[in-house]
Formats: structure tokens, sequence, C-alpha cells
């Protein structure tokens, strides 16, 4: 791998931090002036990563079904196109919903579930953020009897155990916080989950996930073979053929490279930086 190289062009993409781990250990690092390894920075969409993986575990405890209709959890949910939508669409973001729901507008859970599918469920491939905040209001109403949120269940059941730190969540106007983005970390914390994906779902020699369960996170649909349960697929199958990675507005990107138990942060503010011209950079000998 010549870090340097993906390096040099990061910088050239106003690169604030990276951070390239194996095995936990760190192989290289680098830092804009005023950052470092713990400096939180936002992930932007790079948080939808957290909430497939989520729902693996949800299911695998009993939570809930990946492939299980909105419409059970909900009634207004159960007629027209809103019937056919399963939670595996909604993470997919192939449920038919329309572009939406980024940045400043994420809605709230109540107003996400007022939205109207505009394509047929599991033909289309839209990104947005709406179709995670009513996956959020259906894994919230599933918790509520346990007296937790989405947010709550993820720290408790993925993050600690793996010994990685949120710094701070975005707040929504009823006090929530939202699940497509507003995520706060620095480049270690978010590495450390890295490091869990790349494991296979083993966070100290403990399974918190199986890897059968994990795969599927990583899993293209038949709209889009190239995005998974909130995780993209390597732009560049063939030199990097099990890369995944998280990706977030303004160049934020997670690599995780499992066979070579490689994880690379990345923090930047370049609407112009490109996956893979910096993997392409990564792999020149």
């Amino acid at each position: 791998m010549n870090f340097a190289r993906a390096a040099d062009y990061a910088e050239r993409h106003a690169l604030e931090a990276l951070l390239a781990v194996c095995g936990g250990e760190r192989l290289f690092e680098r830092y804009a002036p005023g950052f470092d390894a713990e400096t939180p920075h936002a992930l932007y969409s790079g948080t939808k990563s957290f909430w497939g993986v989520a729902a693996i575990a949800a299911a695998e405890d009993g939570l809930l079904a990946l492939d299980e209709p909105v419409g059970h959890t909900f009634a207004e949910w159960s007629t027209g196109m809103r019937a056919r939508v399963t939670l595996r669409e909604l993470l997919q973001l192939t449920s038919g919903i329309g572009f939406g729901g980024l940045g400043n507008a994420v809605p709230t859970y109540a107003k996400a579930l007022a939205v109207e599918p505009r394509h047929e469920p599991g033909e289309t491939f839209t990104y947005g953020g709406i179709p995670l905040q009513v996956f959020g209001a259906v894994f919230a109403a599933k918790l509520a009897a346990r007296g937790r949120t989405p947010h709550a269940y993820l720290r408790e059941r993925i993050l600690d155990p793996i010994g990685c730190t949120i710094a701070s969540w975005r707040t929504l106007a009823d006090g929530t916080n939202p699940l497509p983005t507003g995520a706060f970390l620095g480049a270690r914390d978010w590495s450390a989950y890295g490091c869990f994906i790349a494991s296979g779902g083993l966070a100290g020699g403990e399974r918190l996930v199986s890897a059968a369960g994990l795969a599927s996170c990583f899993t293209g649909s038949a709209a889009n073979p190239r995005y998974g349960l909130g995780w993209w697929l390597s732009p560049l199958p063939h030199e990097f053929p099990d890369l995944v990675y998280a990706s977030g507005s303004g160049g934020q990107a997670m690599y995780v490279i499992p066979s070579r138990n490689l994880v690379i942060v990345k923090f930047s503010r370049s609407a112009s930086f490109a996956h893979a011209t910096f993997l392409r950079r990564l792999g020149a000998g």
C-alpha cells in the first residue's frame, strides 16, 4: 500500500485527517494543523454505516426481521405501495422513497412516516435520508418496551464493546437523534469500528454479530449492486475485490479491506475528492 502517495492526493483535496490501521496497529497517519487522531469530526452520511450493522444485531437478538414490512409496526403503512416496503429496502435505499432528508433537512420520525413512496419498492435506488428515518421509527417502536432508543442500542450493543466512542450526535427538533447523519467522532474511534468490521464481527475474541449476518451488509441490491446496508462496495473490484467503505459529504471516508485486515479513515472538506482516485494512488506500489 502506497499510503504516502494516497495521502498526497488527499492533501490536494483539503485533507484534515488520515489514519491507516492494521489489526488495531497504526501504519500511517497524517493530520492538518488543529487535527489529530482524537479530534471529533462530522461523518455526515458516513453515519449510515452504523445502522445496517445495528439492524443485523437486532435481528439476531430477535427484535426485528430485515424482510418484515414497515406495515407490521405502523398500520398506516399497510396499504398501497407502502405495504410492500421492507426494513431491508429502507436500509438499501430501494424503498421507493424519493430524494431528500439530507444535511439539515433530515425529518423527524413522524414526518418521515408521513412520506409516500414514489416508486415501486425494490425497483429503484434513490440516495437520501428519509428511508433511514423510517427505519429509525420502526426500530424505536420495537425498543420502546426496553426503554431504549436506536442510538442507545447501537452504543450498548456494538460501540461500547469495541471501544468506539461517539463524541456527539446532532439533535432534531423533537429531541431525537437522526440516523442518516449526525455522528461526530475522531479518526481513532471510527477506525475501531472499522477494525470490528474487518474482523467479521469480533471484539476482543467475542462475537457480537454473526459473520454471515455482517456479510449481508455488503451485498448489493438488484437496483444498485454497489450499495449494501449503509455501505458502498468497492469502486475498484479488480484491485480491491473485498473492499467496502462508508462515505460522507465533503470527502469523509472509511475504507475496510478485510483480506488485509486494513482500515483507513479519512476526514476532509472537499466536494471534489474521488474515492476511486484515492484508492488507485493507494494501490500503486
